[in-house]
């Protein structure tokens, strides 16, 4: 079997803190170190009440000084909104604390809204359009400095930090095929170009000093439980969330409900659907066959699983059935 991996929002539930979000994020990286998976991500959003992971490398400091195997990571940092010195000094500075841990996974969007952004990075407008460039600048400053070299990462010069490219469309995947990064898509919230990138990045990649061969790790959504009647329960705190997306509200992560059709539309709950579509959900046997599907139709060379679950014991439940299913390793 291919590497399983988690990606973790940090999910604020309604009623509950951003402390008590960290607190569980650290204890289900603790959990999914011992179970066997692979690594351990947490993405940058700003500006959003039901994320705890906005400072995303100090959130990656705490999980990582929490955990003894597993890689943690960015999945991802956002670019755009950071100069790439910033970024090489703290992912330089991750990196030593916790040698051959780390990950850096960069993203091309801003992670939130245009007014949050112009906040975040106010003096360069429009810089996503610069994300080529970023990146190289990012790749220069890991590598060893030169004697004249002006400008340096310190920590960060002469480190190995993997880089990784994030995409939810073709750029990415066209950027990391050129320049000969692994590659991961974000199709546990937007799927629809699944196929297409990776088909983009297989064809058009460029062997690096860094890969022989493309990479490709596939993002998915899991909710597993012991009956399939659970499992869909679960999975409606997630479908709630984006079925509030399509009415323009965001917010803390809410209880499932049994009876959520009550509570949407069919146009609202068929975008939450749409957006979940690339998912395993249902008992044991049910998780494991979707995600071989999902292996199946992408070839991934990894799964990297979100999910957005309100109970905390239920969440780590649902990615302790998916790492036993799956046949990790567990420490």
């Amino acid at each position: 079997m291919i590497p399983l991996s988690i990606l973790d929002l940090s999910p604020i539930t309604v009623g509950s803190t951003p402390a008590e979000s960290l607190a569980h994020s650290r204890d289900l990286a603790q959990h999914a170190d011992r179970w066997g998976y692979n690594r351990y991500w947490l993405a940058e959003h700003h500006n959003m009440t039901g994320i705890a992971s906005a400072a995303t490398s100090v959130v990656i400091c705490h999980i990582a000084g929490a955990t003894e195997r597993i890689r943690v990571g960015a999945g991802g940092i956002m670019l755009p909104n950071h100069a790439p010195l910033v970024i090489a000094e703290q992912f330089g500075t991750l990196e030593s604390l916790f040698p051959g841990r780390i990950d850096l996974g960069l993203g091309r969007a801003p992670g939130t809204d245009q007014r949050t952004a112009h906040a975040l990075r106010r003096h360069l407008a429009g810089s996503d359009e610069s994300f080529p460039h970023d990146v190289l600048e990012l790749q220069h400053y890991f590598k060893p400095a030169e004697p004249d070299q002006a400008v340096r990462a310190v920590p960060g010069a002469g480190l190995e930090v993997p880089l990784w490219l994030l995409g939810s469309s073709t750029y990415s995947a066209e950027l990391a095929a050129h320049l000969g990064l692994p590659f991961a898509f974000a199709s546990h919230f937007a799927p629809r170009m699944l196929m297409r990138a990776i088909d983009v990045y297989r064809s058009r990649f460029k062997p690096s000093e860094v890969l022989d061969e493309p990479y490709v790790m596939v993002g998915a959504n899991v909710v597993a439980a012991d009956t399939n009647e659970e499992a869909e329960y679960l999975l409606s705190s997630a479908r709630k969330r984006f079925a509030n997306m399509a009415r323009g509200v965001r917010g803390q992560l809410e209880a499932p409900s049994r009876d959520i059709e009550k509570e949407f539309g069919p146009g609202e709950l068929g975008y939450a659907d749409e957006a979940l579509s690339c998912s395993a959900v249902g008992d044991p046997a049910a998780v494991r066959a979707g995600l071989e599907h999902i292996r199946a139709e992408t070839g991934a060379d990894e799964l990297i699983l979100a999910g957005q679950i309100f109970d905390h014991q239920a969440r780590l439940r649902s990615y302790e059935i998916a790492a036993e299913v799956w046949g990790l390793k567990a420490a």
